[in-house]
Formats: C-alpha cells, sequence, structure tokens
C-alpha cells in the first residue's frame, strides 16, 4: 500500500493543505475530497491510517492529528520501499472542512503539460524542481487504463494512432494490457513503472529518457529543456535524487498547515469531533 500512501499524502496537501482533510467521509449535507473522481476509486490506504489512529487514541489521546498520521505513514511508505529515511515535523491540526468541488481545481491532472504541472505546484509554494522531483513517486504504484488510453487508441481523434511521443514498443505491451474503451467497457490497473514498480527508485526518469512515460504529465516533462535537464540529472545521480525527494516530502507537508488552536485534533479520521 506504500504508493497509495504516498499518493493520498500528496491528494491531502493539495487540497486545504496538509489538514487530513481528504480522510473525512461524506455527508448528508457535504460530499467529501475523498468521493471526487480524482480519488474515489483511486486513492487506497484509508483503512491503514485509521487502524493507527486508533492504536494511538488508546494511547495517546487526541495527542497526534490524522494529518500527522498520514505524513508519517507517507514516510514510512518512502523508507520502506526506498530505503531512505527523513525526519518530519509533526504538530499539525486537522481541518474540519473537507469539500469535493474543491479537488480537481487544486490536483495536477494526468493529461497536464509542463506549464501546467508548474502552475499547480508553484500555487502551493513549490518550485519546479520539487515537481520534477516529487513526480518521481509515480516509480510505485498503479495507474487506470482510462487514464492515458488516449494515449494509445486514437490520439488527437486519428482512428487507432498513438501517441508518437510514447515508445512503440511500449505501446504494444501496454496495448494487450489495456482494450479500446471505444470497444470495451473494462478499465484495468497497470504498473506506472513497468521495471520496478514496488521499490521507490529513479527508473520512472530512466523510463522517461527511453520515452517510457505511461501518463501525459508523465512524459511532458522531457519536452521542455529545462525539466528535461532535471530528468537527466535524475537518470544519473539516483541517490541525489533520493535526497531531493526527501527535502522535497518535507515541504509537501508543510503546504497551509494547522497548529496551534487552529482545527481540532480528531478523535476519528472519518468524521470531525
Amino acid at each position: 500500500m506504500a504508493a497509495g500512501l504516498i499518493r493520498m499524502h500528496f491528494h491531502d496537501c493539495f487540497v486545504r493543505g496538509c489538514d487530513g482533510s481528504v480522510l473525512l467521509d461524506s455527508t448528508t449535507g457535504n460530499k467529501a475530497e475523498k468521493d471526487s473522481l480524482a480519488n474515489n476509486p483511486s486513492l487506497r490506504g484509508f483503512e491503514i491510517i485509521d487502524e493507527a489512529k486508533a492504536v494511538l487514541e488508546s494511547e495517546c489521546p487526541q495527542l497526534v492529528s490524522c494529518a500527522d498520521v498520514l505524513a508519517f505513514a507517507a514516510r514510512d511508505a518512502v523508507h520502506m520501499t526506498g530505503g531512505f529515511y527523513y525526519s518530519v515535523p509533526a504538530g499539525r491540526r486537522d481541518g474540519r472542512v473537507s469539500k469535493e468541488s474543491e479537488v480537481l481545481d487544486n490536483l495536477p491532472s494526468p493529461t497536464s503539460n509542463v506549464d501546467e504541472l508548474e502552475e499547480k505546484f508553484a500555487a502551493k509554494g513549490l518550485s519546479l524542481e520539487d515537481m520534477v522531483t516529487l513526480s518521481g513517486a509515480h516509480t510505485l504504484g498503479v495507474s487506470h487504463c482510462s487514464s492515458f488510453s488516449d494515449r494509445l487508441y486514437g490520439f488527437s481523434n486519428s482512428t487507432g494512432a498513438a501517441d508518437p511521443s510514447m515508445d512503440s514498443k511500449y505501446v504494444r505491451y501496454l496495448r494487450t494490457k489495456c482494450p479500446d474503451p471505444e470497444s470495451s467497457t473494462q478499465d484495468p490497473t497497470v504498473a506506472l513503472d513497468p521495471v520496478t514498480p514496488n521499490r521507490l527508485d529513479n527508473k520512472y526518469y530512466v523510463n522517461l529518457k527511453y520515452q517510457r512515460g505511461l501518463l501525459t504529465s508523465d512524459q511532458a516533462l522531457t519536452e521542455r529543456a529545462d525539466t528535461a535537464r532535471m530528468v537527466n540529472q535524475n537518470v544519473n545521480q539516483g541517490s541525489m535524487w533520493a535526497h531531493k525527494f526527501s527535502a522535497a516530502m518535507v515541504r509537501m507537508g508543510s503546504i497551509d498547515v494547522l497548529t496551534g488552536y487552529e482545527g481540532e485534533i480528531r478523535k476519528s479520521c472519518m468524521v470531525v469531533n
């Protein structure tokens, strides 16, 4: 579940800051973030956060926020799959608001180009290099075919055409996994990184070098000179990328945090107190 926990932390921080709002359930009068098309059904790992929170509540009632639990879980997921560790500042408090309507405007899209990605990250106080560095998390986990099938079939409205920026052998492989949406309603998943799908490493950038970025937003990193240079650096210096990734995760985990008397510390991550 490592990929799911890292992604959940990212999706939490980019909407209302790192306040655990992505963990709240919808109510009769409100549709929450977790039920956005960007999160449901693709976000996974909620039960892990809930179980960890339950243990903490039994030992240290209302001391550790759900937002902190999520940040710690993402750090541990990085450590367990990448072999490197970073310290996470604590003290976040939980927000009381979660709105499905705010998700799509704040999260980058899998079809984004570099300019759009840069704008989304800059809006959260993150640099272009942070964006390229954090994109490396796509070396873990899977994606539904529907997120990139337009690159395999009918690209630019041309019947049967594939995205020319994608390696032709990779296209043939993906077509064996993802049926043409024109003739099938199935939406299976494939690994974001076919080389080391369960390890957090720099193979994501190696894949980009060989035109094997799965999502449009992945391969887009090679299409602008400044981001392409960063991609090549990460190909050649895997250990340096790991160091940068750790620092970028800490910066991301500090976006618009609630502290002091702001928000609350939830007893349950699914509902406000």
